[in-house]
């Protein structure tokens, strides 16, 4: 089967267009959108006119915001008003945060008052927050309404919301007092009353909370939707899982990139500038660089000890690596259990003595391996082989120290976990790698 994205450019470059709206109607939205963001603007104009309005709309949805904003520029106003008006809420609140504020204006200027004032509300939450992802599209019930009552309103209404699985009941003052699934009323007796079948054991989240800890919460209690609720429990609107998964991979390439040592990008690869990677990258690296300076300066001072046995700066490529690696494991596997929410800073104790029996084993066992390598196989002196493997069992459980309880002390001071991993790590751990080897090396040959 051909690829479709190459049969939609084989059909634009042979002008044949009526099979073209033939096959881009059998099509997903989001290929669609995919063809469009690979297709010069012309083409991708030429696509989106024989789109049918209802795909047209889905499309668009399916677009990445900043190519969203730039496709605004190519159709007229009118068409670009109707085209938001049909989007689902969520949908139009994260195209309106890309684009100018005069477009926005533009667009929003026949907008009903009450839609208009919930869309700058939903503008003003801070970024990244509960508030700023979720969607006003939900389907409520009150306690008094019937099983029979709800599934009328659900037929009546269900077809703009987000998700009909979920229900919420609120009451007049819209207080959030319970939820209840679409499985729950169908399985349900005509007659029975919504508030003896709602569970009101149920998770929310406020408006102002961290869109990260919000995707903790989908993670741990497997949820399909989640309820937002102001400082009064007032329910303002719900959060998705298809909302939670697009955070989730923003924070995971931020984590990743923060992780390399960058600063993080919205951007795809391609699409940024060169002067925008360069932005992203060299203010990391200057800092790294300078930091290591420490390095030099330990090594500096310890010149005399150096001179008088050069064999010893012949292991130090290898303890530094050893105890990054080490180090990095340990970070790395730590901001994963904190992303994931299996460990609280309260949780330090219990890791501190976990790594310190893990660490004091892995120790061992290298140390063990390294003097059958130098001492055995090398032919190095025994009093050098035991230096080094001494050294490498003190800087191993350093590392492991360092790598597991820096990303926890980093989430408690409000920093992001992956800060502390490698290159980070590995900066501070070469210092200290230094420090542990010279002064073994001094204590051991008294120099």
């Amino acid at each position: 089967m051909n690829d479709p994205l190459e049969e939609i450019f084989n059909l634009i470059k042979e002008r044949k267009f009526k099979e073209l709206k033939e096959l881009i109607s059998t099509l997903h939205a989001p290929d669609i959108a995919e063809a469009m963001e690979e297709s010069s603007f012309k083409n991708s104009l030429l696509i989106f006119r024989l789109l049918p309005k209802d795909l047209a709309v889905e499309v668009f949805s399916h677009m990445e915001p900043p190519y969203q904003a730039e496709f605004s520029q190519l159709i007229n106003e009118e068409e670009l008003r109707e085209l938001v008006n049909e989007l689902n809420f969520d949908d139009k609140i994260d195209y309106l945060e890309e684009i100018p504020a005069n477009l926005v204006k533009k667009i929003l200027k026949n907008t009903p008052e009450n839609e208009r004032k919930l869309i700058n509300q939903f503008l003003n939450y801070p970024e990244y927050s509960a508030g700023s992802i979720m969607t006003i599209e939900f389907i409520d019930l009150k306690k008094h309404m019937t099983v029979l009552d709800s599934i009328e309103r659900i037929r009546r209404i269900g077809t703009d919301k987000e998700t009909i699985y979920t229900c919420y009941v609120t009451d007049r003052s819209r207080c959030l007092e319970g939820i209840i699934s679409l499985k729950e009323l169908i399985l349900a007796s005509e007659d029975t009353k919504i508030e003896d079948i709602m569970s009101t054991e149920y998770i929310s989240v406020n408006t102002l909370v961290d869109q990260e800890e919000v995707a903790e919460k989908f993670l741990k209690y497997d949820l399909l939707a989640m309820p937002v609720v102001d400082l009064e429990n007032r329910l303002v609107g719900i959060i998705t899982v298809d909302d939670v998964m697009d955070v989730i991979e923003e924070e995971t390439t931020e984590d990743f990139h923060i992780m390399a040592g960058m600063q993080a990008t919205e951007e795809s690869y391609l699409d940024a500038s060169v002067m925008e990677l360069y932005k992203k990258r060299f203010p990391w690296l200057a800092i790294l660089m300078i930091s290591a300076t420490f390095t030099s300066a330990i090594m500096e001072n310890y010149s005399a000890l150096i001179a008088s046995m050069t064999i010893l700066s012949a292991n130090i490529p290898m303890l530094m690596g050893t105890s990054g690696n080490a180090g990095s494991q340990a970070s790395t596997l730590m901001v994963r259990s904190i992303a994931v929410g299996d460990v609280e800073f309260e949780d330090i104790l219990k890791i501190i003595w976990k790594e310190l029996r893990v660490s004091s084993l892995i120790g061992v066992s290298l140390a063990i391996l390294n003097f059958i390598r130098m001492y055995v196989l090398g032919k190095y002196t025994l009093a050098l082989s035991l230096v080094v493997s001494a050294t490498l069992i003190a800087t191993i459980m350093t590392a492991k120290l360092v790598g597991s309880t820096l990303p926890l002390l980093a989430k408690k001071i409000g920093l992001d976990p992956a800060i502390m991993a490698n290159p980070m790590i590995s900066t501070i751990l070469d210092a200290l790698v230094l420090i542990t080897y010279f002064t073994i090396s001094s204590y051991f040959f008294k120099l």
